[in-house]
Formats: C-alpha cells, structure tokens, sequence
C-alpha cells in the first residue's frame, strides 16, 4: 500500500483486494475443525507481523477521517501508550488475520463486526484519546508516530 498522502480509492481497493488473499501455501487437508482444503487457524500465516505494522499498514492510510482537539473524533499518534487502544487495535488485528481468509464475507464482517465497533469507540470524544490534541487534515491519513524500538516484536519471526 502507498505510504500516507499518495494513495487514491482505487489504489486502497486494490491493495486490500491482495492483502485479503489467502496464503500462498498450500492448506493441509483434513485438519480438526476445518473442511479438507482449509488451513487450521494455526495453520495460516499471518499477513501482518505485529499490532504496529497493521495499524501503520491499514489503521492509518485507510481511515482518511479529520480528527482532532476541536472536531468529533479524536486520535492519537502515539497510541501505543494506551492499554485500551493497544488492545482494540490487537483485537481488531488478529479479527483481520482471521477473517481476511473467508473470500465471501470475511471483510465484511471484520468492517461490521470489528472495525466500526472499536474505531468508533477509538474516535469517541469521551474514548481513549480523549485528551490527545493530535490532528491531520480531511481526507489525510490518521496522524501516526513510531513505537520505541522493541515495543511490539514481528511474531511472525518468533
């Protein structure tokens, strides 16, 4: 995906098309709980390596809304210094890597289920950044700042 501020709808689409794609290797067959064709879900490698690189990669380039101290929606750069917002972007991560593997109406679900729950409590005023004065123009990328080094490891490497 472009890095923020270069990146029009029909590139977003397309680069969401790829990241929605299922794992180049081949599934094992017949594994508990699956149909024969199917990865397990410990089977299927994850598109992202880390919290950080979903957030950097999806959060913030695909969610072009204005936040800011005086608007309706607030956010922070440095979100990682939130436990609650650690812990939606988690969940709403791990919700991607699982539900991005269901071509019919995995995106779906993670839009409806996922993401407009917990971003619209993110954003919420009275939320988690409620006291952030970080804010980007209409139609800019979220504002984003790096993590510490170390912070959040590639667990895909593990």
């Amino acid at each position: 995906m472009n890095r923020p501020g270069g990146t029009d709808y029909a590139d977003a689409l397309a680069a969401l098309a790829a990241l929605t794609e299922a794992p180049a290797e081949a599934p094992t067959a017949g594994a508990e709980g699956t149909r024969p064709g199917e990865p397990a879900d410990d089977e299927a490698e994850l598109y992202f390596g880390s919290v950080d690189e979903f957030v950097r990669e999806v959060i913030v380039p695909m969610y072009r809304r204005k936040v800011g101290p005086r608007g309706g929606r607030r956010w922070s750069a440095q979100w990682w210094r939130n436990a609650e917002a650690v812990s939606r972007l988690d969940s709403l991560w791990r919700a991607w890597e699982h539900l991005r593997l269901d071509g019919a109406t995995g995106m779906s679900t993670w839009w409806r289920d996922h993401a407009d729950y917990h971003m619209n409590a993110l954003f919420d005023p009275d939320g988690p950044f409620a006291a952030s004065t970080d804010e980007n123009k209409a139609g800019e990328p979220l504002p984003y700042a790096s993590p510490p080094p170390g912070l959040f490891t590639d667990v895909r490497s593990a």
